[in-house]
């Protein structure tokens, strides 16, 4: 199961923020979709997954909105 999680508009922290929060409530091996239009979420979603064991399984930009595919979990 994906679930998806619109950040744009918003800055640094929030995305990772919600990011958190959200990806509590997923159960280990599923997979969250962030949405942001924050050039700095890249380099925050990296860190984020390293310091919290989730896997950044992707990361793209398309017409200024970046879009990053998170697994709960290792």
């Amino acid at each position: 199961m994906t679930t998806t999680l619109d950040t744009k508009g918003m800055n640094c922290p929030l995305p990772i923020l919600k990011a958190k929060k959200a990806i509590k409530g997923l159960d280990d091996g599923e997979t969250l979709q962030v949405l942001s239009t924050d050039p700095g979420s890249v380099k925050d979603f990296e860190a984020f997954c390293r310091s919290t064991g989730n896997s950044l399984l992707e990361s793209s930009e398309a017409d200024g909105v970046f879009t990053y595919m998170i697994k709960k979990g290792a």
